[in-house]
């Protein structure tokens, strides 16, 4: 596959699991409305689910699954909350708190394929100030420092690595 902006998403499902997903019983599925993620039942898969087609939700979704321990994976959707569009101000503040580690991830894993990243809030229709979000901006920033120094973890690496192999 072709290092460019339209990267196949059949591709990268089997790029995925041929990395990552068939070592931890995983899957990357893509055509959801909404994403979300379904653990293991007995002697099944998880499913990493994306939403429709869209690469960039599947990259972020696949960051989600990397930064979770062995316990959030038991739960659906990692056990977090989610808030759909038209968040206050709280719980907007708490959206960022969770989401730096991932976008961060996201944005490599974007640059891995050669394709745009860009910063998401994740809550269209609503004004943020542009203090908070060039604070989120930062927060991302640094924990992509922090995995350039630090490293990624082993199940982000491998994808990564797939990636940059494309």
């Amino acid at each position: 596959m072709p290092r460019h902006a339209s990267v196949d998403t059949d591709w990268l499902e089997k790029a995925f699991y041929r990395s990552v997903g068939e070592r931890y019983h995983t899957q990357l599925r893509g055509g959801a409305s909404e994403p979300f993620y379904t653990p293991a039942s007995a002697g099944g898969t998880a499913d990493i689910h994306y939403r429709l087609d869209y690469i960039r939700s599947a990259l972020h979704e696949v960051a989600h699954w990397c930064v979770a321990g062995r316990h959030r994976r038991r739960l659906p959707d990692y056990g977090y909350w989610y808030t759909p569009d038209g968040r206050d101000v709280t719980r907007q503040v708490a959206f960022f708190t969770v989401e730096a580690r991932p976008q961060a991830l996201e944005r490599l894993f974007c640059e891995a394929l050669g394709i745009p990243f860009s910063i998401s809030a994740d809550n269209p229709g609503v004004e943020l100030d542009r203090p908070s979000l060039a604070g989120f901006e930062d927060r991302v920033q640094g924990e992509v420092e922090r995995f350039q120094h630090h490293g990624l973890p082993i199940r982000a690496r491998m994808f990564q690595e797939t990636l940059r192999d494309a």
